[in-house]
């Protein structure tokens, strides 16, 4: 059973009081005020580690399983019609050669590509165990691996922490998973781009940067501390461990989403659309073993 189990159950309440609309979400019980004047600016998809591949299933990895999954989320946003949609890293899985990663990145950056017209890609470790940095993002049409964009009156930040510890980007299995890092100058930008702007912001990341495990960025907290300087940065958004989690550290709110190619079946899936408003009010709707959330700033 997904959290949501059609389209209009939603795996929260939604009831008026006093004429504004207030959406109660089933995992916390807690409810946040949609009136009139703090509407959704807008919504945004967001899917993380597909690892899509055409290989047999290792452990509770199914590969292949992820195109069905994937049209499934595509049905969805087809109705809720986000302003646009991330992936948050992970979108195919490591594969022995150059020539099979570039076929599977193919298969399932078409269905992907169908999702949404505009599509921003975190890069994930895996993204680039077999290919460079600039093979994938040429496939996929993306200029750059890190990088700000403003929408709906919100300033938004992909990062890429696909570094090792000496700087040297990840390509072609030259890299330890556990090892990694945004580099100096990937720093200093952020710095410089939450300087100037004055919206509230949202980042996307892959690996996390609310923990110090294997999992984590292993220098999260000089970049915590950027973000926190910042005032303006109302949560990140990322995946790698393949789990829900959420973590409240200064303020930001780290959310850390299900991975899709986790279990075999269609009630394994996972995926969700945030709405976030002007004012930083965010609400995600988690679907099938992805948690609902709900935030003020």
């Amino acid at each position: 059973m997904s959290n949501h189990e059609n389209d209009t159950q939603l795996g929260r309440r939604a009831f008026l009081r006093n004429g504004t609309l207030i959406m109660a979400t089933a995992m916390t019980g807690s409810a946040v005020c949609w009136s009139a004047e703090q509407t959704p600016a807008l919504q945004v998809g967001l899917i993380t580690d597909l690892h899509y591949a055409d290989k047999a299933p290792a452990g509770s990895r199914h590969y292949r399983e992820t195109l069905g999954k994937l049209s499934e989320a595509a049905l969805h946003f087809e109705k809720e019609k986000p302003d646009f949609v991330v992936e948050l890293g992970d979108l195919i899985d490591a594969a022995d050669s150059v020539a099979v990663e570039q076929r599977h990145l193919k298969t399932i950056n078409r269905e992907f590509s169908a999702v949404s017209k505009e599509r921003h890609y975190v890069l994930g470790n895996h993204c680039v165990d077999t290919l460079t940095k600039q093979e994938f993002l040429g496939e996929v049409g993306q200029k750059k691996s890190y990088y700000s964009f403003d929408r709906g009156g919100l300033h938004f930040v992909v990062l890429d922490s696909c570094f090792r510890s000496d700087g040297k980007p990840y390509q072609r299995k030259n890299f330890k998973w556990t090892d990694a890092n945004v580099p100096p100058k990937e720093l200093e930008w952020l710095q410089a781009d939450l300087k100037s702007t004055d919206k509230k912001t949202i980042v996307f990341a892959h690996q996390r940067l609310d923990v110090s495990n294997s999992h984590g960025v292993r220098n999260c907290e000089e970049v915590r501390k950027v973000l926190e300087a910042s005032n303006q940065v109302l949560a990140v958004f990322q995946g790698h461990s393949h789990k829900n989690d959420h973590k409240d550290i200064a303020g930001i709110h780290y959310c850390t989403l299900v991975a899709m190619v986790e279990g075999s079946g269609a009630e394994s899936n996972g995926y969700s659309v945030m709405s976030v408003t002007d004012q930083g009010l965010i609400q995600i709707s988690g679907f099938r073993k992805q948690a609902d959330y709900s935030w003020s700033k």
